[in-house]
């Protein structure tokens, strides 16, 4: 039995997080970690995320997970980031005036804008609602899920999908942006997988299935 921590910073629909979780693994133990020590034991953390960047980024500070990141990364463990939990990731954010963020990956976080559109149509922002998913890499988590499948997406913000070297997964709305991003052992959507129906919890079931590795 394996120990799959999911981080509770105050941020996040965490219980749907958890419940999908244990769905997909009956055999292990799913935890709502809200300290340090309660991640520091895990076999791998997922890292979920709702709402302002600000609040996230100092939610994740005062619980002192960062740490408890970065070391679960540089020992190898699998790590998931969610929604929010893959921009608090990146360099940097244009929310809340921008936003210093833990920069594991290089990209920024950009807004929409107010005057997105699509073939002359306005675009409603946030972006909400069921997306196409473009499998940019072999991935193990991507394992049974057919190339364009639809996941769930409820966001404002965006990690552009131009020249971005992590990119794992396309989407477009208005604009082509990362649905997923990996590095090494860590892999982040910017969709729901809680929320995806059988896609997303296929790809719940790769994460806690996956070593780590790509």
């Amino acid at each position: 039995m394996q120990r799959i921590a999911v981080l509770d910073y105050g941020m996040g629909n965490l219980h749907s997080v958890a419940s999908a979780l244990q769905k997909v693994a009956p055999g292990d133990e799913v935890i709502l970690a809200t300290s340090p020590g309660q991640a520091a034991d895990a076999d791998r953390l997922l890292v979920p995320g709702v709402g302002a960047i600000r609040d996230c980024m100092a939610g994740f500070a005062e619980a002192g997970f960062e740490p408890v990141l970065r070391d679960a990364i540089d020992a190898g463990l699998p790590v998931l980031g969610i929604c929010v939990g893959m921009q608090i990731m990146m360099r940097h954010s244009e929310e809340n005036n921008g936003v210093d963020c833990l920069g594991l990956f290089p990209q920024p976080v950009k807004f929409f804008g107010s005057d997105l559109n699509s073939d002359g149509e306005r675009l409603k922002v946030p972006h909400m609602g069921w997306n196409q998913v473009w499998q940019k890499c072999e991935h193990p988590l991507w394992h049974g899920i057919a190339d364009g499948s639809r996941f769930y997406f409820v966001h404002s913000y965006y990690v552009p999908a131009e020249g971005n070297a992590a990119l794992a997964g396309q989407t477009d709305y208005g604009v082509s942006l990362a649905a997923a991003v990996a590095d090494s052992n860590v892999f982040a959507t910017q969709f729901h997988p809680e929320k995806s129906a059988d896609a997303g919890l296929q790809l719940l079931q790769n994460f806690v299935a996956w070593d780590g590795r790509a």
